[in-house]
């Protein structure tokens, strides 16, 4: 069996703390022999840093996955063509910097990590779901274990994604909404799915930012800058998913909750 961590979205410096306090303790509970996180906010609430991906790399993961906020900082464009370990949506449109698809080598066994992004109430890119026939046919040359982090806003996607590619991949975890949804499950050919997986970050902000700002948005409807709350408490949801690797089928998926109404235990 091999063993995936996947942490769900980090949220600025909320996140990264949590991330750094509790990954050490996940991996010693649970012994993953892969961890996987989304970073996509880890910058102040969008993007990523170099710096910060490679603390991430420090901290144990093996694969960074990223969304719709890939290109908010600047500096990526420095750094991605270099960072073997990271991956932003692949149904970009062609041209874009980075790559969509990478490999993590596991004691000689390879398995594929892929990253996508939906288009309903996102911007209009390219078919996620063509785009997810042509790299799982790419994937299969090489290996039967097959994981996609799936970064969409609508559940329906999410779970017609789930759907149609269930029985050729490992596993389809959703990310992007910050909300952690109780329906994981096997689907019947054998693919492990979640709607979404949740946030790492800010436990008593909403979606991880200040609460108030959000608050007077729909108050107002006046425009606001969105920062991440840092004055309350965090949380850190992600999901364990184990596989078996002569079939590539998954076995369980368990959700994984910690803040302080929900205490991490060892």
């Amino acid at each position: 069996m091999i063993k995936f961590l996947f942490i769900g979205d980090v949220f600025g410096s909320p996140g990264r703390e949590m991330v750094k306090e509790y990954l050490p303790k996940l991996k010693e509970k649970h012994r993953p022999h892969v961890t996987i996180i989304n970073g996509e906010n880890a910058a102040s609430g969008k993007g990523i840093t170099e710096k910060i991906y490679k603390q991430f790399l420090e901290s144990g993961a093996q694969m960074i996955t990223m969304g719709n906020h890939t290109w908010d900082k600047k500096e990526i464009f420095d750094f991605i063509d270099d960072a073997k370990y990271m991956i932003r949506p692949a149904n970009f449109p062609e041209g874009n910097p980075g790559k969509g698809i990478a490999y993590i080598n596991l004691n000689g066994k390879e398995i594929a990590v892929i990253n996508l992004q939906g288009r309903t109430f996102l911007p209009p890119i390219d078919d996620p779901f063509r785009k997810a026939d042509e790299l799982i046919t790419e994937a299969k040359k090489r290996t039967n274990i097959i994981f996609l982090d799936f970064h969409a806003e609508a559940t329906s996607e999410k779970q017609a994604m789930g759907w149609y590619v269930d029985g050729r991949v490992s596993a389809v975890v959703g990310t992007h909404t910050h909300t952690q949804t109780a329906d994981e499950r096997i689907l019947p050919n054998g693919t492990a799915y979640i709607t979404d997986v949740g946030m790492t970050g800010p436990y008593d902000g909403i979606l991880g930012v200040d609460k108030e700002t959000v608050i007077n948005r729909f108050l107002t409807n006046l425009p606001a800058r969105f920062e991440p709350d840092k004055k309350g408490r965090a949380q850190l949801n992600g999901v364990i998913i184990t596989i078996d690797e002569k079939t590539g089928n998954a076995n369980s998926v368990e959700r994984i909750i910690i803040n302080e109404d929900h205490p991490f235990f060892s």
